[in-house]
């Protein structure tokens, strides 16, 4: 049984989940970061044989999650795609589905990644705010100080253990001196940045969200 951990950001909560992705239960709003979907693709295209299976495994956890949180928007925080050598006409044909098949809005905050990208029923907007929650790809300061950045690009993962026992599992990351919360790459394709002991980490461990001990 699947099992997640809460933020408490002022009056606002948001659910971090093992899906590696966040939940507003108000604003009802799913926020994922870094699918980087066509990746294998654009390994492919310079010689490099990658399997072409990631995509579907990513976008059918997407279509889980939206089944069972019926949220009224889906915000990506960047990076939809790894690059323009990755984005095939079958992969735009998906992309331009998407709403449908979760049977709301999508929204893209435009990553490094995505620049110069035409989708065919998407544009990449720049940062913005929703609620308490200043989005973005890359970390910014929030323009506001009672909001909190919520952002993508680094691909946080815990280091645990040592030696041939460490683990590197992704997770969420909170900084609390600069207002910041890093979620994890949702793609699983992705590799990572080990978060800073200095931030309050959550691990993804299978099926569970694991607060680590308090951040020093």
């Amino acid at each position: 049984m699947s099992s997640n951990e809460t933020l408490t950001w002022g009056n606002s909560r948001l659910e971090l989940l093992p899906q590696r992705a966040a939940w507003d239960p108000e604003l009802q709003v799913l926020l994922i970061a870094d699918l980087h979907l066509g990746k294998a693709e654009s390994f492919q295209a310079q010689g490099i044989p990658l399997p072409s299976d990631g995509d579907q495994g990513n976008l059918n956890r997407l279509l889980e999650l939206t089944a069972s949180l019926h949220p009224q928007q889906v915000l990506v925080l960047g990076d939809l795609i790894h690059s323009q050598l990755g984005l095939t006409p079958e992969l735009q044909e998906k992309l331009a589905a998407l709403p449908e098949l979760m049977g709301c809005e999508l929204f893209l905050v435009g990553g490094n990644h995505d620049r110069g990208a035409v989708f065919p029923s998407l544009q990449a907007q720049p940062s913005l705010q929703r609620g308490a929650w200043w989005l973005s790809h890359e970390p910014e300061t929030p323009p506001e100080p009672e909001l909190l950045n919520i952002c993508g690009h680094v691909h946080p993962v815990a280091v645990l253990g040592q030696g041939s026992d460490r683990l590197r599992l992704p997770c969420f990351g909170l900084d609390f001196s600069q207002q910041r919360l890093l979620l994890p790459a949702f793609g699983e394709l992705t590799g990572g940045h080990p978060a800073p002991l200095k931030m309050q980490r959550w691990v993804i461990a299978e099926d569970r969200v694991l607060k680590l001990p308090g951040a020093n």
